[in-house]
């Protein structure tokens, strides 16, 4: 597989090359990230990014690097008020991802130095590598922040500026901790370094996204004092920035790349599969106790019961990831109270939110996914008590005003100021998109899980629960077209119910009705309501959360917080509802050579998306919703990736491939193995 490459024009060019980002990530939460011209611009960009209560509590430590290949060949890159100093980006010859981050740069005679970077997995430490072509002397600041990467720091007098220095056969060592009650940083060197203890304030880094995106944006950086190492061809210098206490060495570091190399290689010979695979890799971390758990985007979300549980198959279970699959499922059900997963996990440790309706019941989606992937009937019999504490939890009523309405068995959900949904944006007390009432794939979804576990509880011996919830699924299969139908538009209501009565607003939010494992609807009306989304809805990266013409429809997702989040599901496409959409197209017209060719064929903007915009390797949670369909919100995100793997390498294999899928149990849709 070729690597990600940007190249020398796009290098030179420092508004391109300062809107290319890349990412790396350590599996426990913490992260490095930051642009092709080597330029922080967010505040979340940084070479240390570390999780200091994994996956969660994370500080930017190291913000950057100043490198000069003396005399004058600048490498870095800064942004200051009116003016980019130093312009490192001028002598930036290549970019790639090879299989991590490396910046070639050239000088006027043609010397060339070459810098890489990757994180260790499972540790909070960075390693950056130098290679030359000629002999030459490098000197490399490092710009301390030590601050929560939500904030910003400024020029202060409790900054501890104090540095220990320590000298061994191995490495050089410097030690600071500029702050109590922040962790030591070790800094390790190349061991002919030489350390000058010049630190000093450098004043109003300029942020350029955060200005974008309306917020504070300049911010004052502690510079550590400048290391002097020696750089020769055929010997790599390094500085390594960790907060593990590990010992280096220059063979620890060359063992160290090795194995991230050998960590990294493709696993498919498809280039795009194989690029979701990595990515996908950054999104599954540890938390502190070892349990793994899903980061639902980077660099600000944490982990998400709700992004989680959709993901899961995407990033586990397409993978063979099974193990794991199973502890994410069991770990987040240990968290459930009175019938509802957690919502989100705080960055502070407060307690978990509750405030949805939807993660617990794409919990079911989950476990049913990795039952049909294994056949671990004895992890269905181990979690069936639980599904049925939360079915119980959902007829009795739990908190939200969320209850099954005995009328006609549909799920409600209406709580004033409390946004419910996965359409969740939320100013203060205003909620953006409430949906209160009988949300269309609330109750898709409910319906499934009462299909789920029946089979599971079938399965497990377990008729008595099996019967209970196939009554209660027929029940609301007979109930939702007549309460979901718009005949007047041929597609569905967005929700049932409402306290204004039933939404006509089209949304995407209806596909799910058709694309999950136990579709709704009689065949017109599936092929009715594809239509409808593909006409108002489809765009070349996603769907539209709102159609053109409704009176809250929002063209463009920019500006300041209340202009992005009063556009976050009133238009905005979002590339994760592609799979929907698919699996949905596929149950409306079939599984035939020209509809899987068709499907494939909407995947191939992202794919270049993935290649060549902004976070290389990785696929953004929005894009505007009209021409040029510009990408916003996080620049890499979850279920964007897991699920567009999972259309890949499931909903799109073959007929044949499928069917033998399908004899495995691995899979297939329930109406397929009858």
């Amino acid at each position: 597989m070729k690597p990600l490459a940007v190249s020398r024009e796009a290098c030179a060019d420092y508004e391109r090359a300062s809107r290319l980002e890349w990412l790396e990530t350590n599996g426990a939460g913490g992260f490095a990230s930051g642009t092709v011209a080597g330029a922080n611009t967010r505040r979340y960009h940084g070479l240390l990014v570390a999780s200091l209560r994994p996956p969660v509590e994370r500080h930017v430590l190291l913000s950057r690097l100043e490198e000069v290949v003396e005399p004058d060949l600048q490498l870095a890159t800064n942004a200051y008020p009116d003016a980019i100093h130093p312009q490192g980006y001028r002598n930036l010859i290549e970019f790639r991802i090879d299989p991590f981050p490396t910046w070639v740069f050239e000088s006027a005679g043609g010397a060339r130095i070459e810098k890489s970077l990757f994180l260790v997995q499972g540790e909070d430490t960075v390693v950056v590598l130098y290679r030359a072509s000629r002999p030459c002397r490098l000197a490399i600041a490092p710009f301390l922040a030590f601050r929560d990467y939500h904030s910003l720091v400024h020029a202060n007098s409790a900054l501890d500026r104090s540095v220990r220095e320590e000298g061994n056969a191995g490495a050089l060592t410097l030690r600071m901790r500029p702050y109590a009650g922040l962790p030591e940083l070790a800094v390790h060197a190349s061991p002919d370094g030489r350390f000058t203890a010049d630190g000093v304030w450098y004043f109003a880094h300029q942020y350029e996204v955060e200005r974008d995106r309306g917020l504070d944006f300049a911010e004052d950086l502690w510079k550590m004092g400048t290391l002097t190492l020696e750089v020769r061809p055929g010997q790599p210098a390094f500085l390594v920035a960790s907060l593990s206490g590990r010992t280096i060495d220059a063979a620890k570091v060359a063992r160290l790349e090795s194995a991230e190399r050998a960590r990294r290689a493709p696993t498919s010979a498809d280039p795009f599969t194989a690029r979701l695979t990595q990515a996908a890799d950054q999104y599954v971390v540890r938390r502190k106790d070892g349990s793994p758990t899903v980061i639902a985007g980077y660099p600000w979300f944490t982990d998400w019961g709700r992004d989680t549980m959709i993901a899961l198959p995407g990033l586990l279970l397409s993978r063979g990831r099974f193990d794991e699959a199973r502890d994410v499922i069991r770990s987040f059900l240990t968290h459930r109270d009175r019938g509802l997963l957690p919502n989100r996990f705080p960055d502070r440790g407060e307690a978990p939110e509750y405030n949805t309706v939807d993660a617990t019941l794409w919990l079911f989606q989950a476990a049913f996914a990795y039952v049909s992937a294994t056949g671990d009937d004895g992890f269905a019999q181990e979690i069936l008590p639980a599904l049925k504490e939360i079915l119980r939890f959902h007829f009795e009523g739990t908190r939200h005003g969320i209850r099954v309405d005995p009328r006609d068995r549909l799920l409600a959900a209406s709580e004033a100021g409390a946004q419910l949904t996965w359409m969740d944006a939320k100013i203060g007390d205003h909620v953006v998109t409430p949906r209160h009432g009988k949300p269309v794939e609330i109750n898709a979804l409910w319906y499934n899980a009462l299909r789920i576990t029946a089979l599971l509880a079938q399965a497990t011996g377990d008729e008595v629960a099996s019967a209970s919830s196939d009554r209660e699924a027929d029940a609301v299969e007979q109930s939702f077209a007549r309460a979901f139908w718009n005949a007047a538009r041929g597609c569905l209501y967005d929700v049932a119910g409402g306290p204004r009565g039933d939404d006509a607003a089209i949304r995407p939010n209806q596909l799910f009705a058709i694309s999950l494992p136990f579709p709704l609807l009689d065949p017109a009306q599936r092929r009715s309501v594809v239509r409808v989304v593909e006409k108002e809805l489809l765009t070349p990266y996603g769907l539209r959360t709102l159609a053109r013409g409704e009176p809250e429809y929002v063209a463009h997702f920019r500006g300041g917080p209340w202009e992005r989040d009063t556009a976050y599901h009133q238009g905005t496409v979002w590339p994760w509802l592609l799979a929907p959409y698919v699996r949905a197209y596929l149950a409306a017209f079939g599984r035939t050579a020209e509809s899987l060719a068709h499907c494939r064929r909407l995947l191939e903007p992202l794919e270049r998306h993935l290649t060549s915009d902004v976070c290389l390797g990785q696929i953004s949670e929005v894009f505007d919703a009209e021409e040029p369909f510009r990408p916003g919100g996080c620049p890499a995100q979850a279920w964007s990736v897991a699920e567009l793997l999972r259309v890949l390498t499931v909903d799109l294999v073959e007929p044949a491939a499928r069917a033998n899928r399908i004899r495995r149990g691995d899979g297939a849709r329930p109406e397929e193995r009858r």
